[in-house]
């Protein structure tokens, strides 16, 4: 019966777009768990059990959180099914970073150092190079950068074809981002027996993204833009960065901030618009612009 209701609740989701892979497999290890009990409704003392099997702190949070929104769906259908207290085993979910926004000369920096990375091959410091360039330029993930082969680059734009969430879209490039893409497949012919990788290192396939965060986080120590320890710049940083400078350029306006909040969310690849929202915070240029037009709305309220 639990094993049923699991079955359900995951297709759900990836009926929602949602990849659910450590989900399900949690879901499933519990529907056992409550076979081996004998339990065919969700309780509160049977999630506490489950949660409490853990082998950790921090399996244990993840265990309860996910039995609890299990049980919050099958309790919409049948209250007899339980529901505990929310953060019972305290917060699951890592705090999300401070996005660190670069500046144009620091970027135009890290695009710099990048073609001096040494490398067994002269095209290691170019792929770099035109990798963070196109991070900084598009916002795509490293994993969707990554993932990129020759044929993806159309005449239209960017072939996404491996976004998160299995998502494929079409990314338009402005003509800038066009030339250097096409400049470095014009290098990139030096590479002997290349495969279909549009980034290549000389073995001819494209580097891992650890690969690719390692180089990044090197060249910002470099440079002097993060510290040998502690936080600093990181990789995924381009892509806030690119959402934050593109939202600046709304002006004041609400509404256009709003029209451009919906393109960038598709932009972006995101399954859920309130992912963009969240770059609203990320800098002070726009907490002020929206506190000044709440300002100006009140004072002519008040008038």
């Amino acid at each position: 019966m639990m094993h049923r209701h699991v079955d359900r609740y995951i297709n759900l989701h990836r009926a929602l777009g949602k990849g659910f892979a450590n989900h399900e497999k949690s879901l499933r290890e519990f529907a056992a768990f409550a076979a081996d009990r004998s339990d065919h409704r969700v309780t509160a003392s049977l999630i506490l059990a489950w949660a409490g099997s853990a082998a950790t702190p921090n399996s244990a949070q993840n265990r309860y959180d996910q039995a609890r929104a299990f049980a919050m769906f099958l309790h919409a259908e049948d209250v007899q099914h339980e529901v505990p207290v929310a953060g019972l085993f305290g917060r699951s979910r890592r705090r999300r970073p401070a996005p660190y926004i670069l500046s144009h000369d620091q970027i135009s920096g890290i695009l710099a150092e990048a073609l001096l990375v040494p490398g067994l091959s002269p095209i290691s410091p170019q792929t770099y190079h035109t990798l963070f360039g196109l991070l900084a330029s598009t916002g795509l993930r490293i994993s969707e950068a990554l993932s990129l082969r020759c044929d993806d680059l159309t005449e239209d734009g960017l072939m996404i074809r491996k976004g998160k969430f299995g998502k494929s879209r079409l990314v338009p490039l402005h003509a800038s981002t066009r030339a250097a893409l096409e400049r470095y497949l014009d290098r990139r012919r030096i590479v002997r027996d290349a495969g279909h990788d549009l980034f290549v290192l000389g073995h001819g396939h494209a580097p891992t993204a650890t690969r690719a965060h390692v180089v990044f986080v090197r060249i910002v120590r470099k440079l002097g833009y993060r510290r040998p320890t502690g936080p600093g710049p990181r990789l995924h940083d381009l892509r806030h960065t690119f959402a934050v400078r593109s939202l600046e350029r709304c002006g004041s306006d609400p509404q256009s901030v709003l029209r451009h909040m919906r393109t960038l969310s598709t932009y972006l690849g995101h399954v859920d618009i309130n992912n963009t929202y969240w770059y609203l915070e990320a800098t002070p240029v726009l907490l002020q612009m929206i506190a000044a037009r709440a300002e100006e709305m009140w004072i002519g309220g008040a008038a």
